[in-house]
């Protein structure tokens, strides 16, 4: 009777799930949107990323199946723990919808690989040395992707599969962070916080220029910490100087915007910077745990966010990217999740 019971288990574990599919953990009963009504709304909360949870099967039954068997077998081991974010920092997402996102405290990234439906965990650096750091993500030519490791004070080359290729600026980055490229000329940009500058690369991997140095005049920074590359702009978070610095091509600052403040749209500790394909600008305060939406000429449109737990709420956010599918990206830290919401349209003029 035992084995045939054991056998019929078997048999359910097999055909208990449908083809995996990457999915939005709402964490939400209601459709939330931005602003609420009556305003028009703009941003539509999808849910969040966390980890394996967003590749579970609709209908899968095979947790319960496997507790049901080691019951009758008589096992009584814990489960092996989730693999979940712990405290995102960055992200960006490719053409093909893979999600990348780097983890301090993981010391790895995470690849949310729609198209496989799975998720990988990068973890290693190099031969033998594993992340210790990972911060500032971008992605490379011909696939790779490129990860600023700050302890590590290097910018770490990876394969499409995860393999490392090697890495570039350990001789003259001091603490890298944040990391943007330029997809036309290759030109990789990277904050290098401690040294108060922005260190340019070639597509090689070979030291060109550095742009500012510590001061609060324009064209100086101090602390910057995220960069986004866009429409032939280079925006730079220049942390304690609570602002965001705009660079052209050919590195002269062509504008700032944000001030220090106690006011909705002020900045006090801005970390992630993104611009999306309309030129809305996303701003993310972590201090007040808000996403800044701007115009494209530095006008605030809309807060999102605020203190808490619950969806679309923030705890000392860092990151914020957006994708081809106009969805804005925010590495909720201290929530350990990644926050997504979908632009319904609007004017950035």
């Amino acid at each position: 009777m035992t084995r045939a019971i054991v056998f019929c288990l078997l048999i359910l574990a097999g055909c208990a799930s449908g083809p995996t599919q990457m999915r939005y953990d709402r964490n939400a009963e209601t459709r939330l949107v931005f602003p609420a009504a009556p305003d028009v709304p703009r941003y539509l909360y999808l849910g969040e990323l966390t980890g394996e949870a967003n590749f579970r099967a609709e209908g899968d039954r095979t947790g319960a199946v496997r507790n049901a068997f080691n019951w009758l077998v008589g096992l009584d081991e814990a489960p092996p723990e989730p693999v979940e974010l712990q405290r995102p920092q960055s992200g960006v997402s490719d053409e093909a919808g893979r999600v990348y996102v780097t983890d301090v405290s993981r010391q790895a990234v995470f690849v949310f690989d729609e198209p496989a439906g799975a998720l990988r965990v990068l973890e290693m650096a190099g031969d033998n040395q594993r992340f210790v750091a990972p911060v500032g993500i971008a992605l490379g030519g011909g696939g790779e992707i490129l990860v600023a490791d700050a302890e590590l004070g290097r910018v770490v080359r990876l394969a499409p599969d995860g393999t490392p290729l090697g890495s570039f600026g350990g001789d003259v980055l001091k603490r890298p962070n944040g990391l943007a490229r330029d997809p036309k000329t290759g030109m990789i940009y990277v904050a290098d916080s401690r040294a108060h500058d922005i260190k340019l690369f070639d597509a090689q991997g070979r030291f060109v220029d550095v742009i500012g140095r510590r001061g609060a005049s324009d064209g100086e920074f101090n602390f910057p910490t995220h960069l986004a590359f866009a429409k032939d702009r280079l925006y730079v978070t220049d942390a304690i100087n609570a602002r965001v610095q705009v660079f052209d091509a050919d590195e002269v600052m062509k504008w700032k915007f944000g001030q220090r403040g106690l006011y909705v749209g002020n900045l006090v500790r801005p970390k992630g910077v993104a611009v999306d394909d309309e030129g809305f600008i996303y701003v993310v305060e972590s201090l007040y745990d808000t996403l800044l939406v701007y115009n494209n000429r530095g006008e605030l449109m809309l807060s999102l966010g605020g203190t808490g737990r619950d969806a679309a709420q923030f705890y000392l956010p860092s990151g914020v990217w957006t994708d081809s599918r106009n969805r804005i990206y925010v590495a909720d830290m201290f929530n350990g999740r990644v926050a997504v919401f979908q632009f319904l349209g609007g004017d950035a003029q």
